[in-house]
């Protein structure tokens, strides 16, 4: 996964700068990103406060780490189950 070089304080800023009525188009040019990302961002983190949204991200990294955890899980019960011929 892709980490963002935009910290959580960072982001809940540009969101806060357009709920004060700075347009969009400013902030983004302002901040070096697209107008996309902005309401990417706005759908995520919308209504967060800064320690909301460092949650948020600690919940993601540990929900993919489990994933991953659980894909590896299946393929060594797959391959244990050719290796011993085991029928499904």
């Amino acid at each position: 996964m892709r980490k963002s070089k935009f910290s959580e304080e960072q982001i809940i800023g540009f969101l806060k700068q357009a709920e004060a009525g700075i347009p969009v188009a400013e902030i983004c040019r302002k901040g070096g990103f697209s107008d996309a990302t902005f309401y990417k961002w706005r759908s995520k983190f919308g209504g967060m406060d800064v320690p909301d949204a460092q949650r948020l991200r600690e919940l993601e990294a540990e929900n993919a780490k489990l994933k991953k955890l659980l894909a590896e899980a299946h393929l060594d019960m797959h391959a244990l189950k050719s290796v011993l011929g085991v029928k499904r």
